[in-house]
């Protein structure tokens, strides 16, 4: 019966979840309020930079905080190849834009606060959180890499950086 009730919550979370983005597929359009309530459009800035998504569980949080601090560390590298760093997660805008100004974070974060972009992306979450997965996205809105790890929050700057052409 056990095996049974396991088999059946496993089908339905497969049946239930959009697959996963990868390497090679285009980027989904979408539009979401930022740190400071205004609207953001992601087709407005496909063509203009390399974009660095990354989705992340809660503002605030130990893990989240220094993830957000390696991409602020590094935030120079990532202008000087070109490239623009956004921050998604179902945070309220007042939430983000605290964590923002709290941090002296200085690139965007967007409240996703249904968290529709998440199921669009296909970010999966474990443990009751929701997932933390970056996607570098190409000046053609293909996405050229994506990086997945709960634990390893810093490795999420690094990988992104690695994989946007040019020199920092």
């Amino acid at each position: 019966m056990r095996t049974l009730l396991i088999m059946a919550a496993v089908a339905w979370c497969a049946c239930g979840s959009a697959q996963s983005l990868k390497t090679g597929d285009k980027v989904p359009d979408f539009t979401l309020p930022d740190q400071n309530g205004q609207p953001f459009a992601l087709h407005d800035y496909i063509g203009k930079k390399y974009l660095v998504i990354y989705f992340y569980p809660k503002d605030e949080s130990p893990v989240c905080t220094k993830e957000a601090c390696s991409f602020r560390d590094n935030y120079d590298a990532f202008t000087k190849k070109g490239a623009m760093v956004i921050g998604i997660n179902g945070g309220s805008v007042s939430s983000h834009h605290a964590f923002q100004q709290n941090h002296q974070l200085p690139f965007i974060l967007l409240s996703d606060s249904a968290n529709k972009v998440l199921k669009l992306f296909g970010v999966k979450g474990s443990f009751g959180l929701t997932g933390r997965e970056t996607f570098v996205v190409d000046l053609g809105g293909k996405i050229v890499y994506t990086f997945s790890s709960m634990l390893k929050g810093t490795k999420h700057e690094e990988e992104a950086l690695a994989h946007i052409p040019g020199n920092p």
